[in-house]
């Protein structure tokens, strides 16, 4: 089992995981999943979550103090951002090509539509999300500038929901580092040189429990799934999102080919770890010390780059979440029967644009932008909770689709930045056990 490549053992675990939740849902067995499974993947993700922002931390300091040339950082940072509203824009463009050419809003019954509604409508989960939305809203247009800035370190270093804080105290720390010298800041460096090296090394032993991880994960997802006739007269809906995030896919197999004449199939394979716990845990941040873990490792991108982008990426790049938001506005008006102009086409481009950049990397925010995309397009008041009971049977599958979108986007990205700046280099691959023979 241990010559097993991890990605095939994660593989088994989520199909096992199907198979186990299948069984339960059909025998009964919903209490028993949730009283005695649900807790080991409830487990993992919180391992994942307890280290990710002390890899961030670290991570990002030793990677700035690292480059000795304060102007690299500036380089990498402005490519990094461009990159990724590129991408960004592409894919809520490709979101809405393809809803307004498949139209899967106009094969929706009415009946369908009062089901969904007298279902979800009243749901707490919805009402939340308008609500978050709604604070969101009322918001100043620099707001999301003034909520990077931490006026507490500890605080931030607290909060997974404040991964922008912790990332600008480290890049602030890390330029501040830089500029004492380096013989100055040569004891802290050691600190956070070890603490990345710990770190990884507590990421390498999470993973050793991920097949049976993402296993409790997927059987608990099955078994918590929603009225399968609901589903099925959601599944052109749902279609038309996966073959969008499949063409994301694609898109960055293509950049990665071109831009860093990798093999994409081989960068697949390599991040494929990765996207399945993204599949399984629905969170990027959650995933994030597994993608740093494969592109530096197992990719070859130089911390110095991958520290950077890679965080950054998880909190504001949303490519698979924005081109869901695309395909569910305008699905939500033509279910509706209302109708959406060029200019408010464009609007949604837009706003999904900047909504992404401020919305976290955890499961549910996708909604919750896309409420504020629905308000900017003029969805009357008293339709939002309508809309939203629309689409939230089939939320929860395709929030676990549309992260595998976000965190291959989040790699392509540090790959073409790394290649661009000459960081991309040969994989190092470490084992849980290679310093084993020192301690035992």
């Amino acid at each position: 089992m241990r010559k097993l490549a991890l990605h095939w053992k994660i593989l088994i675990g989520m199909l096992l995981g199907l198979v186990f939740g299948f069984i339960m849902l059909q025998v009964g067995g919903k209490e028993f999943t949730e009283d005695w499974i649900k807790p080991i993947g409830s487990i993992f993700v919180k391992l994942l979550k307890l280290i990710a922002i002390p890899l961030i931390l670290a991570s990002l300091i030793k990677g700035i103090s690292d480059l000795k040339d304060i102007s690299k950082f500036k380089n990498i940072g402005l490519k990094t951002i461009g990159i990724y509203i590129i991408t960004t824009v592409i894919a809520i463009s490709i979101g809405l090509t393809l809803v307004n050419i498949m139209q899967p809003g106009d094969g929706v019954s009415e009946e369908t539509i009062a089901k969904l509604t007298e279902t979800y409508s009243e749901n707490s989960s919805v009402k939340a999300k308008i609500e978050e939305a709604s604070k969101q809203m009322g918001t100043g247009p620099l707001q999301f500038l003034e909520d990077m800035v931490p006026d507490n370190a500890f605080n931030a270093l607290s909060n997974n929901k404040l991964m922008l804080q912790v990332i600008f105290f480290s890049i602030f720390l890390g330029i501040s580092m830089l500029l004492i010298g380096e013989k100055r800041a040569k004891p802290m460096k050691k600190l956070f040189d070890s603490l990345n090296d710990i770190v990884l090394k507590m990421v390498d032993l999470i993973m050793l429990t991920a097949p049976v991880a993402v296993f409790a994960l997927l059987a608990n997802v099955v078994v918590s799934s929603d009225d399968p006739d609901i589903l099925y007269a959601l599944l052109k809906y749902a279609g038309v999102v996966v073959l969008g995030l499949v063409l994301m896919i694609v898109f960055y197999c293509v950049l990665v080919a071109t831009f860093t004449k990798k093999n994409p199939f081989w960068f697949l394979k390599e991040m494929s770890p990765a996207q399945l716990l993204a599949f399984s845990t629905s969170s990027s941040a959650a995933t994030l010390p597994v993608t740093m873990e494969r592109v530096e490792e197992h990719i070859g991108v130089d911390k110095e780059v991958s520290s950077f982008v890679l965080p950054v990426g998880a909190t504001i790049n949303m490519d698979g979440t924005s081109l869901y938001q695309a395909v569910a506005a305008v699905f939500i008006f033509q279910a509706l029967g209302l109708d959406l102009t060029f200019g408010d086409q464009i609007t949604i481009v837009l706003t999904a644009l900047l909504a992404s950049i401020g919305s976290a990397a955890v499961p549910g925010a996708g909604m919750v932008m896309l409420v504020i995309v629905l308000e900017s397009v003029g969805l009357p008041p008293e339709l939002l909770p309508i809309g939203l009971a629309l689409i939230f049977a089939v939320d929860r599958p395709l929030d676990m689709c549309r992260t595998v979108v976000n965190v291959t986007g989040d790699a392509t990205v540090s790959m073409i930045v790394a290649k661009s700046v000459g960081k991309l280099g040969e994989p190092k691959v470490k084992n849980w056990d290679d310093n084993y023979d020192e301690v035992k």
